[in-house]
This record gives structure tokens, C-alpha cells and sequence, in this order.
């Protein structure tokens, strides 16, 4: 390989990136937009569930439920009505997601010994937020009416039992999902875009220019890669200074371990990328085969959905895909300060990928037809 070959064609890729006016403005803006904007908009915190409550007792107990619920910082409550069918028309109009039915003589009841009990439905639509804002509200239901009995001194109160969240303690799903969303970033710029430009010099016929020059294919190939691995951990950097300025999330771990991850992972994308833009006649053909393996990686490499909810049959093949090896060492590095020691087992995956991509890359390569 000639250094000084590599260098002019470096300058020269940097310029054709200052040029073009859609890549630079990319960069810049991406890594902004995906972390600041995703995070706020792609949870699965269940609030705001709305509760229409259909009070039969009229009691005191009664009301300090309804009472407990509107406080709770999880459930408001859409108003309370005498008569079931009004209850279940405001969530067929989706304004309540839960309804919590109160019996006649409930405190009545509980007072004599009987244990009458609450009638909660939740909106099967949203399953979620349904189920969760019907244990949500059970729960409050139950809490007021264990301070009740031990105001009046009817029966004994519940054991209590201190929980203490690990790793997430305010159980935020942003601190879960931001540092898994540095493989969107990494997949688009070290994939998708040298996939791109590889393409477009061949519709533009410049790189049948190059190939009857003395210009061996490592270093055209490289010259290709090199500035996109160098804006991707300039990515990586930018996105973690935002998790840090923007939601106070700062990586328990080394920052070197997510540096090297990120270096591991631009490698397999950019074999990826390369081995596509080989086969590509056209950028519209790249294009749809990128976009077929980045809907892959991103429903089934664990950012959104987590893969052990997954069936078994799905769970193995998450075992070929390199984005899940990557997610689960950021993942670990932020919440749980892992080192490189303790996620050995997905740095030797993510560099066996990169290994395989690259000769695949390297074997699908032709300099001349």
C-alpha cells in the first residue's frame, strides 16, 4: 500500500464530501436529530393513563381512592360516574384507558370482615398501557385502602418490602434507549453512505477512470472508508456529549470500551457496505438492499424491541446479526459499568464480523472486468 497515494485520495474524498450538499448537512444534523428527538418520542414508559371510575359507594374510602389515584404522578382521572355504560363509553371514545368499578357498601363491608373487591378493566387496544395502568391503579386502590384499615385499626397492614431498582434506578426508558441508539448513527454513516459513494462513482463512470490507473484497490477501498470511520466516532462523541448535556446520562463504564465498540462496528458496516456496493449496478439497487438489512438490524438487534421477549425461533437468528453484539456492550458500558473483561464474548463476536465482512468485501471486489 502507498501512504502517499492513500493521502491524495483522502484529500481528494474530503473535498468531494465538503461539496456535496447533502452529506455534510447529514452529519451535522443527524446525530442532533436521532438523539434528541428519538428518546422523547420511542418509550415504553406507561404515564398519563386515564381512570374513569364508577363510584357506587359514596363513601369516604370511596373518595380517598379516587383522591390517591389523581396524585399518583402515573394516572389521572377522566371523572366519575354513577352509571357503568358512561365509564365504558369514555373509553370506547379513548379518553380513559382503565375503569375502576367501586361496589356498593365497600367500606361497609370491610368494616363488618368481608372482603369485597374492586372491579378494574383495562383497554385491550393498547395492551400495554391497558394492563400496566390496570395494576397501576389497583395498586393505588390497594394502598389507600391498607392506610385506611390501619387508620381505623381493622386488621393488620400489609408487610412492606423496600425495592431497589439496579443499574436504572429511576427506571427512565431514555437511559435504556440512548445508548443503543449510536447504531442507528454507525449504521447509516459507516454503511449506508460509503455504500452510496462507491455506487455513485460507478453510475458515474469515474471509477473505471480509476481502475486503469496504478491505484491498487486497498487504497482506493480504504480511501473510500477511512473518512466515514472518522466521522462515525465523531458521531459516537457527539451523542454522547448530548446524552450527557441534554439528559444527565454519562456511561458508568470506561469511554474507551465505547470507543472500541464503535471501531468494531464500523468495520463490519463498512464490509457490509462494500460487499453490497460490489453486486450494485445502480445506487436505487444498493439502496433497497441496505434498507433491507438496516429493518433487519434495527427490529431484531434488540433497540426497540428486547430480544428476550422474542420467540425462541427469532432469538437464535439475533445470534448472526452484529448490531445486537453492539447494542448489549453499550447497553452494559452505560447502565452497569462492564468492561472489556466482562463483554469479551461480544468483542470477539463483533470482531469475528468484521473480519468476515471485510473478506467478503475484499473477495467481491473487482479492479478491472
Amino acid at each position: 500500500m502507498n501512504a502517499r497515494t492513500l493521502t491524495a485520495l483522502l484529500r481528494k474524498e474530503l473535498l468531494m464530501m465538503k461539496r456535496n450538499p447533502i452529506v455534510p448537512r447529514l452529519i451535522v444534523a443527524m446525530p442532533v436529530l436521532v438523539m434528541l428527538i428519538i428518546p422523547l418520542v420511542a418509550t415504553l414508559d406507561v404515564k398519563d393513563v386515564g381512570v374513569a371510575v364508577v363510584d357506587n359507594d359514596r363513601t369516604e374510602l370511596s373518595r380517598r381512592m379516587v383522591a390517591d389515584m389523581e396524585a399518583s404522578e402515573y394516572l389521572h382521572i377522566t371523572g366519575c360516574y354513577a352509571r357503568h355504560d358512561e365509564a365504558l363509553r369514555q373509553m370506547e371514545n379513548g379518553r380513559a384507558d382503565v375503569i375502576v368499578s367501586i361496589p356498593e357498601d365497600y367500606q361497609k363491608d370491610w368494616t363488618s370482615g368481608k372482603k369485597p373487591r374492586l372491579a378494574v378493566e383495562a383497554n385491550g387496544v393498547d395492551a400495554m398501557k391497558g394492563t400496566l395502568g390496570a395494576q397501576y391503579a389497583a395498586r393505588a386502590a390497594a394502598r389507600s385502602l391498607t392506610q385506611w384499615q390501619a387508620e381505623r385499626g381493622i386488621g393488620l397492614p400489609a408487610a412492606e418490602s423496600n425495592t431497589m431498582n439496579l443499574y436504572n434506578p429511576t427506571l427512565n426508558f431514555r437511559n435504556y434507549m440512548i445508548p443503543a441508539l449510536m447504531v442507528v448513527l454507525l449504521i447509516i454513516v459507516c454503511g449506508f453512505l460509503p455504500t452510496l459513494n462507491l455506487v455513485g462513482e460507478k453510475e458515474a463512470g469515474t471509477i473505471e477512470a480509476m481502475n486503469v490507473t496504478p491505484v491498487g484497490k486497498l487504497e482506493f477501498v480504504l480511501s473510500k472508508l477511512i473518512p466515514y470511520w472518522a466521522v462515525g466516532l465523531l458521531i459516537v462523541t457527539v451523542g454522547m456529549l448530548i446524552g450527557w448535556l441534554v439528559y444527565g446520562l454519562v456511561p458508568e463504564g470506561s469511554v474507551g470500551s465505547i470507543y472500541l465498540a464503535a471501531i468494531l462496528f464500523s468495520l463490519v458496516m463498512s464490509g457490509l457496505g462494500v460487499a453490497i456496493a460490489n453486486r450494485s449496478a445502480t445506487i436505487l439497487q444498493s439502496i433497497f438492499v441496505m434498507f433491507a438489512f438496516i429493518v433487519v438490524f434495527q427490529l431484531m438487534g434488540g433497540l426497540f424491541t428486547p430480544i428476550a421477549s422474542m420467540p425462541r425461533w427469532a432469538q437464535g437468528i439475533t445470534y448472526a446479526l452484529p448490531p445486537r453484539y453492539f447494542i448489549e456492550i453499550m447497553r452494559a458500558v452505560y447502565l452497569k459499568g462492564a468492561t472489556p473483561a466482562d463483554l469479551a464474548v461480544q468483542y470477539v463476536a463483533l470482531a469475528g464480523f468484521a473480519l468476515l465482512l471485510s473478506l467478503a468485501a475484499a473477495a467481491t471486489y473487482r479492479r478491472r472486468d
